[in-house]
């Protein structure tokens, strides 16, 4: 399999760049280490709730997390997950809570990560990725799959253990591939799902199935949803999509033919685009580019040329 990693588009993706956090992962099990960091001065922590955190814009125009010391942190029993450490040894935790915490000044704001996740630094980007992605894991998956009984919150949020079974629960990551597709007169393929507004299109995406290749998913998902077959495949990079819980792995992927019947399920219409037509859909408004954040934009761009429209719904 070729990759695409030194013709990357210049605009990086989004939720990808170095954060310069290390997640210090052989710490989660040890709880005299986790409780000297949790009591340090230096350490930082915030809360998130339903995916959101407290964003704030700073003096000089930038945007960071709301972040407190740890003694300063508003109470939590269990909830409480280990992110890593930074260069200067300062340790970071999320605490999860029903809801968000008021600010005094009301200049802070709530944020998901489809907004956030633009706006922050990578350090920030990746602390609440982290966050966001544990979170919604903690949520969805408190009982034991093999009997059905309530687990426990172990290894600093990164694992849940069943107290009557003994079986160990670990974050859930579900692998999707998302592929921009052209054919022989270098056209791009994009779709637009039943549930998008009229005029959004994006490249088609799918989950990988059990006891499939990645390469295999992407010529059957291109077949399913467009019903156009699929040579050469080539990977790009990959972005963390905790959207729930997915892992998001992008192609170029090369047709082999170009009728389009649609399935009518996951994708309600899908057209081929050369750059002038695409760049004049753009500019009447008739094709609306995809979130800035999805790596579905670096994609196109790669194909494209140039940075696609900031103009853009969600």
């Amino acid at each position: 399999m070729t990759t695409w990693t030194d013709r990357t588009a210049d605009r990086p993706i989004s939720l990808t760049a170095p954060s310069g956090i290390d997640r210090a992962a052989h710490h989660r099990l040890d709880e005299a280490w986790l409780a000297a960091a949790w009591s340090h001065p230096s350490t930082r922590c915030f809360v998130v709730s339903g995916g959101q955190v407290l964003i704030d814009e700073t003096p000089d125009g930038r945007t960071e997390l709301v972040m407190t010391p740890s003694f300063e942190a508003p109470l939590t029993e269990a909830h409480r997950y280990f992110l890593g450490t930074d260069e200067d040894g300062v340790s970071y935790f999320a605490l999860q809570k029903d809801s968000l915490p008021g600010r005094m000044d009301q200049s802070a704001r709530p944020a998901g990560l489809r907004e956030a996740g633009l706006l922050l630094a990578p350090r920030d980007a990746g602390l609440m990725a982290h966050a966001v992605a544990l979170e919604n894991w903690q949520r969805l998956h408190r009982f034991c799959s093999r009997c059905g009984e309530r687990t426990v919150i172990a290894a600093a949020g990164h694992i849940r253990r069943c107290p009557a079974c003994g079986a160990e629960h670990y974050p859930r990551t579900d692998p999707a591939v998302i592929m921009a597709v052209t054919d022989d007169d270098d056209r791009i393929l994009l779709g637009r799902q039943v549930h998008w507004p009229e005029g959004r299109f994006s490249t088609l995406a799918g989950f990988v199935e059990p006891g499939e290749s990645i390469e295999q998913s992407v010529r059957r998902e291109v077949q399913e949803e467009a019903g156009i077959t699929v040579g050469p495949v080539e990977y790009v990079a990959s972005q963390p999509w905790p959207f729930p819980s997915s892992l998001m792995l992008g192609f170029m992927a090369h047709a082999t033919s170009t009728d389009i019947e649609v399935d009518g399920d996951e994708i309600h219409e899908a057209r081929w685009f050369s750059r002038d037509e695409l760049g004049a859909a753009f500019e009447s408004g008739e094709v609306l580019p995809p979130y800035g954040i999805s790596i579905a934009a670096r994609l196109i761009e790669l194909w494209y040329g140039r940075p696609l429209p900031t103009r853009a719904v969600f």
